[in-house]
């Protein structure tokens, strides 16, 4: 499955400007992956449960998670990106 649209929330284009510049840099190069596959294991993409349970998340890094929804088979939605905080 390859994505083809990615949509942007925006509370995504707010937390994404105040990232780390080199944060910034790692989920550009994890965002090409990610087009190319979501489920690729490099991004450990998962389901999210409770009340996010229509939501995923992939790695940035260890630190660093952007979480999205599936709009349809090639679309998504970037909800947020950051810490464990974009969980709550």
């Amino acid at each position: 499955m390859q994505v083809k649209n990615i949509f942007i929330h925006p509370n995504f284009d707010k937390s994404y400007r105040k990232l780390p510049k080199e944060v910034k840099e790692k989920a550009k190069l994890k965002e090409k992956i990610f087009r190319k596959d979501p489920f690729d294991p490099r991004l450990k993409t998962h389901k999210l449960f409770g009340k996010e349970k229509e939501c995923w998340a992939f790695w940035i890094d260890y630190r660093y998670r952007i979480k999205f929804i599936f709009l349809d088979d090639n679309e998504v939605l970037f909800l947020d990106i950051g810490t464990h905080e974009i969980y709550k």
